[in-house]
């Protein structure tokens, strides 16, 4: 892949969960490009492999590595593997997350007929294991994942670097997606506790927060069948002054600043938005 510019990250160990995923395996590509080996780590091998193997036939060292981010006992397997293979993680990219049906409600506003509706899910009925999953998802994982990989990180005396992946849900929520919403909330809260705790061991933890871009999670929200654009899909671009969606080639930037230690030595517990001018757009 193209990267807008080079960072020597030769030498290094990352470690990129939820790989397996559009943005991810993109992240974990530049990061290859830049002369670091990668693990990557996703609950759903075939794919992560693939993309794997997208980065050693372009000259790369890179594993797949199945993981559950939400189990502590996978996730230290996975790291056994990648330290006997790779070697200790200099470099953290938690980016497993994501939403789920059972935490998204199918109004935006509270709607009289729609509480009194059993094949309506409002608020009222959403799923308590539904809205735990999605914050475990989100939050938790990165915290187990980071509790598991940066241990050593901080015991070696080398410094290192977290990146989380917030959104602009933690800026302003959405509507309908209230756990997803709380989540990047708390993703990006404790993006700024880990960056004042792993200051002295000179680990820099920052996250990026991007805007509105097209997945395989969201594009049945984003476009109908046909490929027209979903009411949705006009409300956010209406809120986003670029007017369109962001590519995934447009967050390799700001990941790679952020793990330059020459450009942003002094960086840390920042969250930088992405997003084509939405967290700055009032509406009007």
């Amino acid at each position: 892949m193209n990267i807008p510019f080079n960072v020597d990250l030769s030498g290094k160990v990352a470690v990129v969960t939820g790989a397996g995923g559009v943005l991810c395996s993109d992240f974990a590509k530049a990061i290859a490009e830049c002369g670091a080996k990668v693990a990557l780590l996703d609950i759903n091998l075939d794919a992560a492999e693939g993309f794997a193997k997208e980065i050693r036939d372009n000259g790369g060292v890179a594993i797949a590595v199945k993981a559950n981010c939400l189990e502590k006992a996978s996730l230290e397997e996975a790291r056994e593997i990648v330290e006997r293979e790779l070697g200790v993680c200099d470099i953290l990219i938690n980016g497993a997350g994501g939403n789920n049906p059972k935490a998204t409600t199918a109004n935006e506003y509270f709607d009289l007929e729609a509480l009194e509706n059993e094949n309506v899910q409002d608020f009222f009925s959403l799923s308590p294991d539904g809205f735990r999953f999605v914050f475990d998802l989100n939050v938790t994982a990165a915290f187990l994942t980071t509790q598991v990989f940066c241990k050593e990180m901080a015991k070696s005396g080398k410094g290192g670097n977290i990146i989380n992946i917030s959104s602009m849900n933690a800026y302003r929520p959405l509507t309908k997606i209230p756990a997803y919403s709380a989540a990047k909330a708390a993703v990006s809260n404790f993006t700024q506790w880990l960056a004042v705790h792993f200051a002295n061991a000179n680990i820099r933890v920052n996250a990026i927060a991007p805007g509105f871009f097209v997945s395989n999670q969201n594009r049945a929200l984003l476009f109908n069948p046909d490929g027209s654009p979903t009411p949705r899909t006009n409300k956010i671009l209406g809120g986003t002054p670029m007017k369109r969606f962001g590519e995934a080639s447009e967050l390799i930037g700001g990941l790679l600043f952020f793990l330059s230690d020459a450009a942003a030595s002094f960086i840390t517990g920042v969250v930088l938005p992405i997003d084509g001018g939405f967290s700055a757009y009032s509406g009007v």
